[in-house]
């Protein structure tokens, strides 16, 4: 196979991925591509290694042993990474694919499926290095932690339902940033779930509180008939 990448150094691959053979098979066609691979096991692992050196393009599995490779990507865009995230995962339908793109994926590949196409996908997320970076974002105080979902800062921690996390992470995405009552709910709920606007206040209200529990200074505020904004 010719080189896509003739400079080893000039592309670096995240891989998270717990089945050993998969993750070796990865890692030899990447780097036969000229790319350079930082592999991880585990979700926790994942937001060690990726959040103060993130990579190019991250391909991420979706059923990790610790914690649902979504959760992980959130937790990620939340911490301010904004690396094309690929998603790989045994389920295919359609409802799945739609919560990858909502927990901030950018590509989705089902598994068994052919290195060449897995490429070709790494390739084309690449393309996005070239466009000017976002503006930086300040950071919420605290940390999300996809494999206890729970909510930290400091020593204070609170436990967080996967949908109060969810809610949460995709407002932490987006610091200061009226975040829409529909981008909320498709990253919370699965794909053509009916969630009434007193449901979504509930969990606000929850999240609200579970803030204060941690002392965090952030806080959740309703933009009427648009939706929330954390700052």
């Amino acid at each position: 196979m010719s080189e896509v990448f003739p400079e080893p150094m000039a592309v670096v691959v995240g891989v998270c991925e717990d089945d050993d053979e998969l993750r070796g098979i990865l890692r030899s066609a990447l780097e036969r591509a000229g790319m350079t691979v930082r592999s991880t096991v585990s979700g926790t692992e994942a937001l060690a290694m990726f959040t103060e050196r993130p990579p190019d393009v991250l391909i991420l599995d979706i059923g990790l042993p610790d914690a649902d490779g979504r959760d992980v990507c959130q937790a990620l865009r939340a911490r301010g990474v904004s690396t094309p995230v690929l998603f790989l995962t045994a389920r295919g339908a359609v409802t799945d694919r739609v919560s990858g793109f909502s927990a901030g994926g950018d590509d989705y590949l089902v598994k068994p499926f052919s290195l060449a196409e897995l490429l070709a996908r790494v390739t084309a997320l690449l393309r996005r290095r070239n466009l000017p970076n976002p503006p930086a974002r300040p950071q919420a105080g605290f940390v999300l932690e996809p494999g206890r979902h729970s909510i930290r800062q400091q020593d204070r921690e609170a436990p967080l339902t996967p949908t109060e996390f969810r809610v949460l992470a995709a407002l932490a995405a987006a610091p200061g940033d009226v975040v829409r009552r529909a981008t909320l709910v498709a990253a919370a709920w699965p794909a053509g779930a009916i969630v009434h606007d007193n449901t979504l206040h509930v969990y606000i209200a929850r999240l609200r509180r579970k803030l204060r529990e941690i002392g965090s200074t952030a806080e959740i505020d309703t933009v009427r008939g648009v939706g929330y904004r954390l700052h």
